[in-house]
C-alpha cells in the first residue's frame, strides 16, 4: 500500500493515475490537501496526478524520483530501502573546514555520482574536509548548472539513481568527507514547472532575475514554506547530507513575523537533535546583512555561515585590474585588508555600483561565519568564457590568491580544478528541451556579454560542446605546470591544518599593514605572519617572525629581522618560540 498526498487548493477534483487505472482522491482538510491510499501501489510504480477535467497526468510537486525527466510520470521511492554504513558519522568540526565545490556533471568524464566516487581519495589526500555539490534537483534537459530545478525532491536522473546518490554520500563519509548540497529556494526553472497547476507557490507581488518569486508571505504561504522546509529536511535526513548551501537568499521576500530563514534554521536544529548529528546551513547573500548569520538567540536568522563576495571581489579586482560591473567598487589593497578584519568591505559606505549605501558592520561575528574563495561556479561561470584566475591574471598571482584564501580567517572554499590550475573553463551551459527557450537563453547570454571585447565568441550555452569543454581533464595532473600548482595548494592546506591560529575565526586577532603604492601586505595572526608582494618589483620589509613555514619563491631572502620578497611572491613565517 502507498498513500498519495498532494496540496492542490486550486483544484476542484484530483485523481491519481497509476498504470492504466484512475483513482479519485479525497479532500484531507480545508487547506487544499488531497489524499488516496492504494493497496496495489508499491515502490517502483510510476504515477501522476490528474487535475479537474484535464486528462493529462502531471508529475507530483513532491516527486522523489523522475526517471523519465521533469515532464514525465513520477515514481514511488522508498527511502528506507537503502542500507547505510555511516551510522556513527559526525562531520569534521566547522572551524577546521576546507570546502571543495564541484559539479557532478563536469567533475568527471562520465558525469555521474559513481564516477565521482573514484576521486574522493584524491580530495581527502588534498586536505578537503567538506564537498559542496552544485544543485542536484531535477531540471529540464540532460545537463545544466542545476539552478533551474523544477522537481526539487527528485535527484537529476542523468547523474544516477537516488541510491547512487546515497552511495556517493556514504562513500564520502567513509573517506572522512562531509557533504553539503546547494539548494535553490528562490525560484523554479522555466521548463517543467507544474506547481502553478496545484497551488500558489509563486507570487506576482515581486520577481527575481530568474523567474517568478517564491510565495513566502502571501495567501497559501504556510504550505509553500512547509514544502521548502520539508525539502531541506529530506536531503539531510534521507540522503544524509551534512548541510545545505542556500542560493541567493537576497531574493527571498518575506515580511512575516518569523522569516523563512529563521524557520528553516529552527527546523534543521530540531532535526539535528533528533538525528544526533550536526548540520550546517550556508547562505549566499549580497545584502551584507550580518543578521543572516547572527544566532537566533541574538535576534538573527541563525544561518551558520555565508559566502563572502566582498573578499573575493576585493582580491580579484586587485590581482586582475578589472573594474567592470561590481568590480567597479573594488581594486584597492586597503579593501583586501579591510575584508580580512571586517568581513564586509561595504558595511554602510556608499557603493557606486549600487548607487546607494550598502551593508552594515558584522560586529563580533567570527570569520568562521564567512566563506572565503577566489573561484566558485558564479565567479568563473558568469564570465563570458568561463576563464579561471590563472588564465586571467597568470600563475603567480593565482598562487598569491590561493595563499590569501587559505591563510584567511574565513572558511576556505575551492572550486573544482582550481587546485591544479585546470585549463578547462567552467562555462554557463544548459540543455533546455523547449526550442524557443533554447533560443532565448542563447540570445540572452550574448546580450549579457555584449559589452565584452570578445562578445562575438561567447560560447552558445545550449551547444553540447559548451558542456563537454567544461569537464575537468584529470590527465593534467601528470603535467609539470599543473602538478606544481597542486603541490602549492597541498602545502598551503597543510600549513593551515597544522597551525591552530590559522583555524581561529577571530577577526579581532587579525592585524594588517600595507602599502597601497608599493603593493605589499602583512597579516599577523597571533604567532603567524603572512607577507604578500603583489607588485612587479622586489620589496624588503621588517618582520617580527623569522621561522619560514612556506615560501612561494626560493629567492625569498630572510636576514637580520628583514625579508626581501621577489615580485608576486608570498611568505608565511612563525615566531621562533612556536
Amino acid at each position: 500500500m502507498h498513500t498519495f498526498e498532494v496540496w492542490a487548493p486550486r483544484a476542484n477534483s484530483v485523481a491519481v493515475q497509476l498504470g492504466p487505472r484512475i483513482h479519485p482522491m479525497s479532500p484531507r482538510d480545508d487547506r487544499g490537501w488531497w489524499s488516496a491510499s492504494i493497496d496495489a501501489a508499491q515502490p517502483g510504480d510510476d504515477y501522476g496526478f490528474r487535475i479537474d477535467k484535464d486528462p493529462a497526468p502531471y508529475p507530483d510537486p513532491r516527486s522523489l524520483w523522475q526517471p523519465h525527466g521533469v515532464h514525465g510520470l513520477s515514481r514511488i521511492l522508498d527511502h528506507n530501502a537503502y542500507a547505510w554504513s555511516d551510522k556513527n558519522w559526525q562531520p569534521p568540526s566547522w572551524p577546521t573546514a576546507i570546502i571543495y565545490e564541484l559539479h557532478i556533471g563536469t567533475f568527471t568524464a562520465e558525469g555521474t555520482y559513481n564516477a565521482a566516487i573514484a576521486r574522493l581519495p584524491y580530495l581527502r589526500e588534498l586536505g578537503i574536509t567538506h564537498v559542496e555539490l552544485m544543485p542536484l534537483n531535477a531540471f529540464s534537459g540532460r545537463w545544466g548548472w542545476g539552478y533551474d530545478g523544477v522537481a526539487l525532491f527528485a535527484p537529476h536522473a542523468p547523474y544516477g539513481t537516488p541510491d547512487d546518490l546515497k552511495h556517493f554520500v556514504d562513500s564520502c563519509h567513509a573517506e572522512g568527507l562531509a557533504v553539503l548540497l546547494d539548494v535553490v529556494y528562490n525560484h523554479f526553472g522555466p521548463d517543467g514547472n507544474y506547481t502553478g497547476l496545484f497551488g500558489n507557490y509563486i507570487t506576482d507581488s515581486h520577481h527575481t532575475p530568474w523567474g517568478g518569486a517564491i510565495n513566502f508571505e502571501g495567501a497559501g504561504s504556510t504550505e509553500v514554506r512547509r514544502f521548502f522546509c520539508d525539502n531541506a529536511l529530506m536531503w539531510l535526513r534521507d540522503y544524509h547530507f551534512d548541510g545545505l548551501r542556500l542560493d541567493a537568499v537576497h531574493s527571498y521576500v518575506d515580511r512575516s513575523a518569523t522569516h523563512f530563514l529563521e524557520q528553516l534554521a529552527d527546523e534543521v536544529d530540531a532535526l539535528a537533535t533528533q538525528q544526533h548529528r550536526s548540520y550546517t546551513l550556508i547562505a549566499e547573500s549580497d545584502l551584507n546583512d550580518p543578521r543572516i548569520v547572527t544566532p537566533r538567540s541574538q535576534h538573527g536568522y541563525g544561518i551558520d555561515a555565508q559566502w563572502s563576495d566582498d573578499f573575493h571581489h576585493a582580491l580579484f579586482a586587485l590581482l586582475t585590474g578589472e573594474r567592470q560591473s561590481y568590480y567597479a567598487d573594488f581594486g584597492s589593497l586597503a579593501q583586501v585588508a579591510k575584508s580580512l578584519t571586517s568581513a564586509f568591505v561595504y558595511d554602510g559606505q556608499y557603493s557606486h555600483f549600487r548607487q546607494q549605501n550598502h551593508g552594515r558592520p558584522v560586529g563580533d561575528l567570527g570569520g568562521d561565519h564567512f566563506l572565503g574563495y577566489i573561484q566558485n561556479h558564479d565567479q568563473v561561470g558568469n564570465r563570458a568564457h568561463g576563464d579561471r584566475i590563472h588564465t586571467v591574471a597568470g600563475v603567480q598571482k593565482a598562487k598569491l590568491a590561493a595563499a590569501a584564501v587559505l591563510t584567511s580567517p574565513f572558511i576556505p572554499m575551492l572550486f573544482q580544478g582550481e587546485e591544479f590550475a585546470a585549463s578547462s573553463p567552467f562555462l554557463y551551459f544548459a540543455d533546455h528541451e523547449d526550442p524557443q527557450l533554447r533560443k532565448a537563453v542563447t540570445e540572452g547570454r550574448k546580450r549579457e556579454h555584449a559589452h565584452d571585447r570578445d562578445w562575438s565568441t561567447v560560447p552558445d550555452p545550449e551547444a553540447p560542446e559548451t558542456y563537454q569543454n567544461s569537464k575537468l581533464n584529470w590527465s593534467e595532473l601528470q603535467q609539470p605546470e599543473h602538478a606544481q600548482m597542486l603541490h602549492w595548494y597541498r602545502q598551503l592546506i597543510q600549513v593551515r591544518q597544522t597551525q591552530p591560529s590559522l583555524q581561529s575565526g577571530s577577526l579581532a586577532a587579525v592585524h594588517t599593514r600595507y602599502d597601497e603604492h608599493a603593493k605589499w601586505l602583512i597579516i599577523d595572526r597571533e604567532e603567524i605572519q603572512m607577507l604578500f608582494n603583489f607588485s612587479d618589483s622586489p620589496v624588503t620589509l621588517d618582520i617580527t617572525a623569522v621561522k619560514p613555514l612556506l615560501l612561494s619563491d626560493p629567492k625569498v631572502d630572510i636576514t637580520d629581522g628583514a625579508i626581501t620578497l621577489p615580485p608576486q611572491s608570498f611568505a608565511a613565517l612563525q615566531q621562533r618560540y612556536a
